[in-house]
């Protein structure tokens, strides 16, 4: 089964490695599944170079924030799994009209998510950590709707692994805040987002 195959590949990747790869992970998924399913439209699906880069700085904060490798590095290898699960289910049509309805509306929840953290960034003293939660948290529910037909509960614990974190006021607050070490990382992945959204990528 798909889903047990993508878990494997990312689960094989080395814990004993701290130039944890993003885009390692994400190929290796890929070419797992591309091997099994033999299907073109997979070459060019999932992850490109800006995500992946920003997938390493999300891990990197989570690193610094968690003060945990193992933690950080399940918690993006869960994100990747779970974007990765999307993808094939999404490109070999197995979504019926209604959750196409459902991840049309977690993609524009997304887009809402991607352009809020930017500008929260950008303009000074606008930043509304439950503003931020809020918005995580409608999408890790339209998630949860899309999928719930066709992943295991397992995949749905998965998935509120990584919104539990990512939605965490504490983190968000901390992300945001003044400490230099995490403004480094905010300005990185604000600037790979908003380099996606020109791109029409989110």
């Amino acid at each position: 089964k798909e889903e047990k195959q993508t878990d494997l590949v990312v689960d094989s990747f080395s814990d004993s490695m701290d130039t944890f790869s993003t885009k390692n992970l994400a190929l290796q998924a890929q070419k797992k599944l591309m091997s099994k399913m033999a299907t073109k439209t997979m070459a060019n699906m999932f992850i490109d170079d800006t995500s992946s880069e920003i997938l390493d700085e999300l891990y990197r904060v989570t690193k610094e924030y968690t003060r945990n490798r193992k933690e950080a590095q399940k918690i993006i290898k869960n994100l990747i799994k779970m974007l990765v699960k999307l993808g094939v289910l999404y490109r070999n049509n197995q979504f019926n009209s209604e959750e196409l309805g459902l991840v049309e509306s977690f993609r524009k929840k997304v887009h809402t998510l991607a352009m809020t953290a930017v500008s929260f960034y950008q303009i000074e003293f606008t930043f509304d950590r439950r503003v931020m939660a809020n918005i995580l948290n409608e999408c890790r529910d339209l998630l949860h709707q899309a999928i719930n037909r066709h992943l295991t509960a397992k995949s749905h614990s998965r998935v509120n692994h990584v919104f539990n974190h990512f939605s965490d006021c504490d983190f968000l607050a901390t992300l945001y805040g003044p400490t230099d070490v995490y403004r480094r990382h905010l300005q990185k992945i604000c600037e790979g987002v908003n380099k996606m959204l020109d791109e029409g990528n989110l």
